[in-house]
């Protein structure tokens, strides 16, 4: 490593050390490595500009963090939980059920899995420790779990990202999360069954057949916007970045119009949360646009590529060697970090290897939601304990199951591409 790559790195790292925002801390480290290369400074607005308003698909960003926003200032989460528990609340520990249906339904809608976890996920713990037969740990649990759905079933905002750095189709990598996403849901039922049946957890009380047109009435309006933005993407009729807009439009108009659960106050706090949330994306951003081009400037990329074709490793070898890195930092690293800076120099490998883009896409961002949910940083984790006060001790002890499941289901999706590659190929995606 050079004295230039040798700064960047001390920068970067010691601003991680000093809790700087990620996103200065790499613009700083960024500038570190151009002082000491003694290149013009300017070269930081250069890359930060042309990088920001070149890319047309990082509109989607903001729009879907926005669409999440309106959503959970709404009443579409409770609306939802009301429809999901008619479908699933009469199984064994039906309220854990109907939190992972409605996390299904919730990701058809939002990308995130921040989102999820503070709008639906909320509701439903709430619910369950009302009833002395769910653990807090359990609830948490449950809802933290639920809650990777998000960014897997499309919209996904890492899926975005990952789309910008890579060259990847957007179209393409949502098709690839639609298989992956409901296997992950039918497993997620799957432990809840039995560990509910163990512990005799509750069905929900049976609900009146008289009240299911007004409970399916009020759930029928959130559930068409998932059918609205994949009919219209698929179809042809927008991009995906235009569906992010009319995501954000559909929900602006069912909550404030429709439903009438929006007062100008509250939209004025979500556009204010919308903005911070945005904002800090950007910064995050603009930052990886400066390490990047350093890294490239470094020929690093080329570099790791020339090491793994050295290494003869087979395309399943280099994946489930990406596999256990992206595990490790994800236990250190925030989701941007690893999708801004890691995946770009991991990239010239997989293409060298002729690793599918699209099925590395989906792996990278399932361990990253894997990542969320194990400390020390568990992202989810955190919103959970901070939204609802459950320890996190308690989450990880009742979480281990659904972590477990998570693993052997990435293993699987690494061993055959087909789960992740399937419906885009029959949907008309050709490899490359």
């Amino acid at each position: 490593m050079n004295h230039a790559l040798s700064a960047l790195a001390l920068v970067l790292v010691g601003g991680m050390l000093l809790r700087m925002p990620i996103g200065f801390s790499m613009l700083a480290s960024g500038v570190a490595y151009l002082l000491v290369r003694g290149q013009d400074l300017g070269l930081v607005a250069e890359q930060v500009g042309n990088g920001l308003y070149n890319s047309y698909v990082l509109l989607a960003v903001p729009l879907f963090i926005f669409a999440a926003n309106i959503m959970n200032a709404g009443t579409v989460s409770e609306r939802l939980f009301d429809f999901c528990r008619i479908l699933v609340g009469r199984l064994r520990g039906g309220l854990a059920q109907v939190d992972i249906l409605v996390s299904v339904i919730f990701s058809g809608m939002s990308g995130s899995a921040i989102a999820d976890a503070a709008g639906p996920g909320l509701v439903t713990i709430k619910q369950m420790l009302k009833k002395p037969e769910y653990s807090r740990g359990f609830a948490g649990a449950v809802v933290v779990a639920s809650a990777t759905l998000g960014p897997i079933i499309p919209p996904s905002i890492p899926m975005v990202i990952y789309a910008l750095v890579s060259g990847a189709s957007v179209g393409a990598l949502f098709l690839g999360g639609v298989l992956p996403g409901a296997l992950m849901a039918i497993l997620m039922m799957l432990v809840v069954h039995l560990i509910a049946t163990k512990r005799n957890m509750p069905r929900e009380d049976k609900i009146p057949l008289r009240a299911w047109p007004a409970i399916f009435y009020r759930g029928a309006l959130p559930l068409s916007m998932p059918l609205v933005l994949l009919g219209g993407i698929y179809s042809g009729a927008f991009t995906p970045t235009e569906a992010a807009a009319v995501a954000a439009l559909h929900a602006l108009v069912l909550a404030g119009l429709v439903y009438r659960a929006l007062t100008w106050r509250s939209f004025w706090g979500v556009v204010m949360e919308s903005t911070r949330g945005s904002a800090v994306v950007t910064l995050i951003l603009a930052g990886s646009f400066m390490l990047n081009y350093a890294f490239t400037a470094e020929g690093v990329p080329q570099s790791m590529a020339l090491w793994v074709d050295a290494m003869h490793l087979s395309q399943l070898k280099f994946l489930l060697l990406v596999n256990a890195m992206f595990l490790v930092l994800g236990c250190f690293l925030d989701v941007s970090v690893l999708l801004l800076v890691f995946v770009p120099m991991l990239l010239p490998a997989a293409k060298l290897l002729g690793v599918d883009l699209v099925h590395f896409g989906v792996l990278v961002v399932l361990n990253m939601m894997i990542g969320l949910i194990h400390p020390p940083f568990g992202m989810l984790l955190f919103v959970t304990k901070a939204l609802t006060g459950i320890p996190i001790g308690e989450m990880m002890k009742e979480g281990w199951p659904f972590l477990l499941m998570l693993l052997l289901l990435l293993l699987a999706m690494t061993v055959f591409p087909q789960i992740v590659l399937w419906l885009p190929h029959a949907m008309g995606y050709a490899t490359h």
